[in-house]
């Protein structure tokens, strides 16, 4: 197992790396009740993935009084709807300021408990035990937690750090190949935004990465989550460079909206988003010619789109982008690359360009 740690002063928490670890219930009781202060423990899941884990979870906690909220699977559940469910459980469970709220599952299971763990009695403890892949290299870090709002993914929510990310490898084995893919989006989009090197060691390594090799699968899972915790702590907040972390998800984030939570997965519209930003950067004469297709090539090898199924209107989605978290003062900043390994923020940009790549690739 390897660890890495998230440097934030009071606030720092480690992210464990390894294999075997939910099988091993010493181990993970071990590692859990370092990050649990009293007896009361709330498990945030949903049935398919409880069915999967959660006994191994509830064994490791068998010194606590542990409470299992399931929750629905899918984005169109992660909601102001389930958020209330939650704090409803809690409160008829009698849950107390020193429950300790653990999330096993993918993003949405880990956003939602983020946010209620946040909100509940002015804030209590989380843990994240992320399955996916998508949620092991990026939801799961940082502290962001949030649930969608209809006019917009992610508009209600707030930070709030895990006291500790555990990550086991062998959770992938059991995940379908359509969620698998969604999760090498963020792991690309790492190599786009930080690391030349990485994006070229994923082009070498593509077919490994279909095949869930274990020993690749270490390697990019603990390269994206120094990456993103490193970003993380210089700006926890997101008031400035960590920013950057959103490459392609302003497109994604519209895309998501206008077609209704579910239709794409996360790791899909970004992937598109991820095309979209690449080809207008290039287009800007910011990015070298070549790179679009490389992103375009190693996003499909890995099983990802890169374009819309239905059409969509160009003016709706530079709307919906304006509803987006990256807008500052009612200006629309975008997340631009300079290079495949390097990117900035910026408000700076032609507009009648950005209306041509919508055009091109929504209509």
């Amino acid at each position: 197992m390897q660890t890495l740690s998230v440097n934030l002063d009071d606030r720092s928490y480690p992210i464990h790396i390894g294999s075997q670890i939910l099988c091993d219930s010493d181990r993970l009781s071990g590692l859990l009740s370092l990050a649990i202060k009293g007896k009361q423990v709330a498990l945030f899941t949903n049935s398919l993935v409880n069915n999967l884990y959660g006994s191994a979870v509830y064994q490791a906690l068998s010194g606590y009084s542990v409470d299992v909220f399931e929750m629905g699977d899918g984005e169109a559940h992660k909601s102001l709807d389930t958020y209330n469910q939650a704090i409803n459980f809690l409160m008829e469970k009698r849950h107390n300021r020193t429950t300790c709220l653990i999330a096993l599952g993918g993003g949405v299971v880990g956003d939602l408990t983020g946010f209620v763990a946040a909100t509940y009695q002015r804030g209590v403890d989380f843990i994240q035990i992320p399955t996916t892949l998508l949620a092991q290299v990026d939801s799961s870090v940082g502290g962001k937690t949030a649930v969608n709002h209809s006019r917009g993914k992610n508009m209600i929510g707030a930070f709030h750090q895990p006291k500790k990310v555990v990550i086991d490898i062998d959770c992938l084995s059991s995940l379908p190949t359509r969620q698998y893919a969604a999760g090498l989006a963020e792991v690309v989009k790492y190599g786009i935004i930080a690391d030349a090197k990485f994006f070229a060691f994923l082009e070498e390594h593509r077919q490994g990465l279909m095949d869930k090799d274990e020993q690749i699968l270490a390697q990019i899972i603990m390269r994206s989550c120094e990456i993103k915790s490193e970003v993380v702590a210089a700006d926890e907040k997101e008031s400035g460079v960590r920013a950057v972390l959103n490459y392609g998800h302003t497109f994604a984030h519209a895309i998501e909206n206008l077609t209704g939570y579910g239709e794409w997965l996360h790791g899909e519209a970004v992937s598109i988003g991820m095309v979209m930003a690449t080809d207008f950067s290039e287009r800007s004469y910011l990015l070298p010619q070549g790179a679009r297709l490389r992103v375009e090539r190693l996003l499909e090898d890995l099983g990802l789109p890169i374009a819309l199924r239905e059409p969509l209107s160009a003016e709706k989605m530079l709307q919906a982008m304006g509803m987006d978290k990256k807008t500052t003062d009612g200006q629309l900043r975008l997340v631009v690359a300079d290079a495949i390994g390097e990117a900035r923020i910026t408000g700076d940009f032609d507009a009648d360009l950005l209306k041509a790549v919508l055009s091109e690739y929504c209509e």
